[in-house]
């Protein structure tokens, strides 16, 4: 316990007044200043959807209602990231994202929307300085990349929107500085270990909003792994300190992103619990998992499948399209358009709506009965059955008889005794192809299950093709004789179920048109819905259609082409992402003579000739790694996609290459001109390439912010090379 006299000693102790010194990089603060500026000015201008809007204002919409989706773009963080946005503005969902242009209404909060993408944006700014410091050169290199990445149009026009390239950019950016500033920092500092942890949390990140992050989340791995065995190759270190370290990055840089990865999807299957339009891109079970939809239909239905079974069977490839095991009061014809013969037996096809008639009973062959029994008797794998046609009680049938649509494949048909020498053959074995997780007995929904027919050992299977008119544009199933592994196509599942009660027809039919009860819920694990999903994410294509604005990579490096992202209804105010022309030359030149500084210097190292200190020969490596490599990773791929593209999959790229510039142009002047007149006019080189980056922001700014208008003969002149693509009305 302190006495009077110990606190008064105490007191008298502290000196007056407290002091604390803090030191600014008052060029930090401006050049960040001047981004936010940059990319915050009217934000809210246009209100109207511009570009990409109409795509990512669907996914927030369906956000803030918590209504599930998926969209194989990629990975839910971005998506987060825009509705989190919209719930700070309070936006309620209720919008109409069905064109680009479309004015936005009273309840949309457009500030907000873009808020989070245009501060990503203008955060940009002082993270290319910060990397150009960390890489080692000066600040006066560091600010001459913060002002050519701020006066970027494209950049600019990329983050002033509810899009996300930007927040990708500054989770690339931010990841490579904390990488650079754990590898720079000593060892011994309290705060290196943070920046590790930060670096493997922005590569989850970026990762997080769009695939495109895994090309810079590699290249930090390769650095890493480089650094990594350098220090294993350090006697001064002891084992147990080389082992620590080795096992801090690998739990940092692979282990953790990997976490947050799980988190990221977590929190988005957590959220959007809602039953919504993506729904039947999904498994059964996962539809059954989702509130409302399906799960009002197959809550409650009797879990394990029994003989007298009422079912429906989808089938569990989603190619062409989700559909249902049918049958329908038709049969083949006698002769196809092509002059071969059929059974001209009932049809039987895969339907792609819930219908009365896709329900099928489980039969089994030695008894009569279609009822369950007390107590039901589960259907097991490897049991033979017979599948009983619910509305016409045809057997399904199959046999050697040339499918309509794949004659390589046979027919499969509601077996109907014509007396023509034909007899049934409709026992089917039940394989359950995923038995090990779900045991013997045949599931509602959980239960993957092939159908084999016994007599050829053809597969049930959907081939995919369309029927012609007389099987109303239905899709074909046929038996394939030839059917390996494991396809989707060949997997069934039941979907709805019930215990039948009816043995007479007329009762039956009112049965199966009476829907099925319900009281219980059944869930999936994450896990298991985070592995559907992601596969379907990896596999599941839209078809890609040819837009106006696509471009190919070639025409990117040279800015070839441009996208109108909107254009005012009724004056000439519009906005294009086109970048600033001088920049990207000199980026495209920057590029090239790094290249030939490098192949020169490792000529002539190998040659043993070493024309600059090691200590500068890895500095300009490890700049070539982070930003010539940067530029190839986020770039070269794209060559490989067969995808739909356009210019602003450029930008990440163009933003390692931007960092090129001043790194050159330092090197130039420290290592190669020794004459003072030559780096003299290496400066008034510098000022003219800057002022001419600026006079060019300048220039295009109108078609950066939409403002102000331009009149034709302005626009005209604009148009600096013939394909771009900028419209104008003449008055």
């Amino acid at each position: 316990m302190l006495t009077t006299g110990h606190t008064g000693a105490m007191l008298t102790s502290i000196k007056l007044p407290i002091v604390i010194r803090a030191e600014i990089n008052l060029v930090l603060v401006v050049v960040t200043a001047l981004g936010l500026l940059s990319r915050l000015y009217g934000i809210n201008f246009p209100k109207a959807v511009v570009f990409d809007e109409v795509y990512y204002g669907q996914f927030v919409s369906l956000y803030t209602k918590q209504v599930f989706f998926i969209d194989e773009s990629g990975p839910p963080l971005g998506h987060m990231i825009l509705a989190f946005g919209a719930y700070l503005g309070g936006f309620d969902g209720n919008f109409i994202w069905n064109r680009i242009g479309a004015e936005y209404s009273s309840n949309v909060p457009v500030w907000s929307l873009r808020l989070i993408p245009a501060l990503a944006g203008s955060l940009c700014v002082p993270l290319c300085y910060l990397l150009v410091v960390e890489l080692g050169y000066s600040h006066l290199t560091a600010l001459g990349a913060a002002l050519l990445f701020l006066m970027e149009n494209s950049l600019i026009v990329q983050s002033r929107f509810m899009l996300l390239e930007s927040v990708l950019i500054f989770f690339l950016l931010l990841a490579v500085v904390s990488y650079l500033r754990f590898h720079n920092a000593q060892s011994d500092s309290p705060v290196r270990l943070a920046w590790l942890v930060l670096t493997g949390v922005t590569c989850a990140c970026a990762v997080g909003v769009k695939y495109m992050g895994l090309f810079t989340y590699f290249l930090l791995l390769g650095l890493a792994a480089v650094h990594t065995w350098q220090l294993i190759g350090d006697r001064a270190l002891s084992n147990s300190v080389v082992l620590m370290q080795v096992v801090s990055r690998f739990l940092a840089l692979v282990v953790l992103p990997l976490l947050l990865y799980l988190g990221f999807f977590y929190v988005h299957l957590t959220l959007l619990y809602r039953s919504g339009p993506h729904d039947q891109m999904m498994s059964s079970a996962f539809q059954a998992s989702l509130e409302g939809g399906l799960a009002r239909i197959t809550q409650g239905q009797p879990l394990e499948v029994a003989y007298g079974s009422q079912v429906t069977l989808r089938s569990v490839s989603s190619k062409p399209m989700p559909c249902w095991l049918h049958s329908h009061k038709a049969n083949y014809p006698i002769r196809y358009e092509n002059g071969r013969g059929s059974s001209h037996q009932q049809q039987v096809t895969c339907y792609p709506f819930k219908d009365v008639n896709n329900w099928w009973i489980i039969k089994d062959p030695g008894r009569q009965d279609l009822v369950v029994s007390s107590p039901p008797r589960p259907v097991r794998h490897g049991d033979v059955v017979q599948l009983l046609h619910g509305m016409t009680s045809r057997l399904l049938n199959t046999h050697d008889v040339a499918a309509p649509m794949s004659p390589h494949a046979q027919e499969v048909s509601g077996y109907i005794d014509f007396n023509v020498s034909m007899p049934a053959q409709n026992l089917w074995k039940v394989d359950i192809a995923n038995r090990e997780a779900e045991q013997e007995v045949w599931k509602t929904i959980l239960s993957e299950v092939r159908l084999i027919h016994i007599n050829t050992s053809a597969v049930l299977k959907l081939s995919g093709s369309s029927l012609p008119e007389w099987g109303y544009r239905q899709l074909e199933v046929v038996g394939d004789k030839i059917y390996k592994g494991y396809q989707p196509s060949g997997v069934w599942n039941v979907e709805e179920h019930r215990y039948g009660t009816s043995q007479e027809q007329r009762e039956r039919e009112l049965e199966l048109h009476s829907p099925t009860h319900i009281d219980i819920n059944r869930n999936l694990t994450f896990i298991a819905k985070f592995l559907e999903l992601q596969w379907k994410m990896l596999t599941v294509k839209h078809e890609d259609s040819e837009h106006k604005y696509s471009s190919s990579p070639l025409e990117w490096i040279t800015m070839n082409t441009n996208i109108a992202y909107w254009l005012h209804p009724a004056s000439n105010a519009q906005i294009h992402l086109i970048g600033n022309f001088v920049t990207w030359t000199l980026a495209n030149l920057a590029l090239a003579v790094y290249v030939l500084l490098f192949l020169s210097y490792l000529l002539r190292r190998r040659r043993k000739i070493e024309d600059i200190p090691e200590a500068t020969w890895c500095q300009l490596l490890q700049a070539g790694v982070v930003c010539a490599g940067g530029w190839a990773v986020n770039y070269l791929p794209f060559f490989m996609m067969e995808k739909t593209l356009f210019l602003y999959h450029y930008l990440p790229a163009l933003t390692f290459q931007i960092l090129l510039i001043p790194v050159v142009l330092e090197h130039l002047h420290t290592h190669m001109l020794r004459c003072a007149s030559l780096r003299r006019a290496l400066h008034g080189v510098v000022l003219a390439g800057l002022s001419s980056v600026y006079l060019s922001f300048r220039t295009f700014s109108p078609l950066t912010y939409g403002q102000p208008e331009l009149s034709a003969e302005q626009l005209a002149s604009l148009r600096w090379r013939d394909s771009w693509d900028i419209l104008f009305r003449r008055r």
